[in-house]
């Protein structure tokens, strides 16, 4: 083998590792943001659920408010 085709195999390789490495950024860098978007979907259907026990406790007193008005009323 002759001195440049030495360092032809030495930037070949070099590429490589740097396309591999490339690689390897990207494919760690989409599994954060896969992971940050599963994340907000948990908190965005803890939110949702947090609402309707809200509005589910609000309409329940006040049905409750009238109830109680009703029956002392009779």
């Amino acid at each position: 083998m002759t001195e440049t085709e030495t360092e032809i195999a030495i930037e070949e390789s070099k590429t490589t590792s740097k396309t591999a490495r490339f690689a390897e950024w990207l494919m760690a860098r989409d599994e954060r943001r896969q992971e940050k978007e599963t994340s907000l979907e948990g908190l965005m259907k803890f939110n949702l659920f947090l609402s309707s026990l809200t509005l589910v406790a609000v309409a329940g007193a006040t049905a409750l408010d009238y109830a109680m008005i009703a029956w002392l009323w009779v």
